[in-house]
């Protein structure tokens, strides 16, 4: 195969990892592009958004991980690019404008060691040879010694490792042959220390992603390791994403028979986005989200109504005279609603809904949580 076929192939597998970019509007979904490779949308510091190439290094892969569909029984087409392919790829694409940065994954090839150097020799060629200072995103193999990580960090603008399950004994169903304290706990500890604030990688971004229901987990089990992923290890962001079953083309030790549909599966892991914002963007703490008998959210309510529905001794709020903290937790109100609330607050009183810009549902969510003194 030529260039172009290896990385159509090696950009679709790619599709299987969610942790650099997650849509929820049409600016910041990911989109196929006309040779075939995916394009993901990333925002930029100065606002906006631009194009982020995203492709595996390789599809062949050591490793038994059960949800995963190019695990190594998996029958599939094989294919790998070299480092200098790959450098020179991009490359060009960065020169035709047609992209902002890369992201740059693989499966395991022959150990975690031998692909993280193949991978660092992408972002070596491209920082050194190429003189390329723009924005790279590598993953971190599970089981990569502490000396090819700190490799990584010193090359990458981002890096990300997969959590995947809130746990050793969920992850022990998944795969066989990967070692949770070692090869996903570690190195997770590891990236959170170095790039904490005042170390030497602090500009490094660190992210992680759960693999949603393959291990029979709940959701309050995900949000605890979340919170410790935000609170004690300093990552930037959490992703989730959604197990099909049959996907990794195999049936999972304990997997439960359940007659969830497609949407429900995808509205489980919206709600963990949800929850994910109301944590990093809210200010909400762990005790804030509510939970039903299973330790599971609800799936056909959004957890901030929930919240708010449980104690109606806050509601209504005076939008006229409530502080930032209990103006965030009106279901309808975000961020931005609740500065611009702030700030018309500074030249007067507020007088109707209508003037803070807000339509549809959210303005009629927003109705019955205030009042207007």
């Amino acid at each position: 195969m030529d260039t172009i076929e290896k990385l159509k192939i090696l950009s679709d597998d790619s599709r299987y990892d969610m942790a650099c970019a997650c849509g929820s509007t049409n600016e910041d979904r990911r989109k196929r592009g006309l040779d075939g490779k995916w394009l993901y949308p990333v925002a930029l510091p100065n606002g906006g958004y631009s194009i982020l190439l995203k492709t595996l290094l390789s599809n062949s892969c050591s490793n038994d991980c059960k949800y995963c569909p190019i695990r190594s029984d998996a029958d599939i087409l094989r294919c790998t690019l070299k480092p200098e392919e790959t450098a020179n790829l991009f490359m060009d694409y960065i020169q035709k404008k047609k992209v902002f940065g890369l992201f740059l994954s693989s499966g395991v090839i022959n150990n975690p060691d031998y692909t993280m150097d193949r991978i660092n020799a992408v972002s070596r060629l491209l920082r050194y040879k190429h003189r390329y200072k723009g924005y790279i995103h590598l993953k971190i193999i599970p089981g990569a010694s502490d000396a090819a990580i700190e490799d990584s960090l010193s090359l990458a603008s981002a890096v990300s490792l997969n959590i995947e399950t809130p746990g050793k004994e969920r992850f022990d169903l998944l795969s066989s042959k990967k070692n949770y304290i070692n090869d996903i706990i570690r190195p997770i500890k590891l990236i959170g220390r170095l790039t904490s604030k005042g170390n030497r990688f602090s500009r490094v971004k660190s992210t992680t992603q759960f693999i949603v229901g393959a291990s029979n987990e709940t959701d309050f089990e995900i949000i605890r390791y979340m919170l410790g992923l935000y609170k004690k290890l300093n990552f930037q962001r959490v992703y989730f994403s959604a197990y099909q079953k049959g996907l990794g083309h195999y049936s999972i030790p304990g997997e439960q028979k359940t007659d969830s549909t497609a949407e429900q599966i995808f509205m489980r892991e919206h709600r963990l986005y949800q929850v994910d914002y109301l944590i990093r963007k809210y200010g909400f703490s762990g005790g804030d989200i509510i939970l039903d008998k299973s330790g599971n959210l609800e799936l056909d309510k959004d957890p901030k109504e929930i919240l708010a529905d449980s104690h109606p001794e806050f509601y209504p709020v005076r939008i006229n005279r409530a502080d930032k903290r209990s103006l965030l937790r009106v279901p309808g109100l975000g961020p931005s609603t609740v500065d611009i609330i702030l700030k018309k607050r500074l030249h007067g009183k507020i007088t109707q809904l209508e003037d803070l810009g807000i339509k549809g549902k959210r303005f009629e969510n927003a109705k019955k949580y205030l009042i207007i003194e």
